[in-house]
C-alpha cells in the first residue's frame, strides 16, 4: 500500500503509466494503482432476527478470514440481529459478485454448523442469508468532484 501525498506517484512502464495523487491511500498492483472499496449489506433469510452477539463476533472472524483468502481486506464490520454491514477493500481483478457469493456461502455454512441450535429455532432448512444483497461502491471523493477533475484536464490541441 502506498499513501500518496502532495507528490504524484508514477507506476508503470513506457506503455502504461498511472499517475496517482491525493491524500487517499492507494494499493499498488502489478500494473495498477487502485483504491476500491464496497459497502456490502447482507440480510438474514425472511429478515429473521437470528444474529446474536457471539454470532456477530464469529461472522466478523469468518468474513475477515474469507476476505484474506481473496486478497481483500475487511476494513469495517458491524451488524444487528437481522443484517450485517461490511466495508471491504479489494484489488481490481476480484469480481465483486463472486466475492459476495463466497462470503455468503462460507459464513452461512459455518454459522449453521457452529450455532446449529440457535439457527434451527428460526430455520428448518439449511438457509441463513437472503438470496439478495446490497452493494455500493465507496471512495474518498464524490462523483461531482471526479466530474470536475475530468473536465479540468488539458485537452490536446489539434
Amino acid at each position: 500500500m502506498v499513501v500518496a501525498g502532495q507528490d504524484p506517484v508514477l507506476v508503470g512502464d513506457n506503455h502504461e503509466t498511472v499517475l496517482a495523487f491525493s491524500a487517499m491511500s492507494y494499493n499498488i498492483g502489478h500494473r495498477s494503482v487502485y483504491s476500491l472499496q464496497i459497502h456490502l449489506v447482507l440480510v438474514t433469510k425472511y429478515r429473521r432476527r437470528v444474529i446474536t452477539a457471539p454470532m456477530l463476533q464469529r461472522l466478523e472472524d469468518i468474513f475477515r478470514a474469507t476476505c484474506q483468502k481473496w486478497r481483500c481486506s475487511l476494513v469495517e464490520f458491524n451488524g444487528e440481529a437481522d443484517h450485517v454491514h461490511l466495508l471491504v477493500s479489494f484489488p481490481p481483478d476480484v469480481q465483486v459478485s463472486k466475492l459476495v457469493n463466497n462470503l455468503k456461502t462460507v459464513s452461512s455454512r459455518l454459522i449453521r454448523k457452529e450455532f446449529a441450535t440457535e439457527v434451527a429455532r428460526f430455520y428448518s432448512k439449511p438457509v441463513f442469508w437472503t438470496g439478495a444483497y446490497f452493494v455500493a461502491s465507496c471512495g474518498g471523493v464524490t462523483v461531482e468532484e471526479l466530474k470536475k477533475y475530468v473536465e479540468q484536464q488539458a485537452t490536446p490541441r489539434l
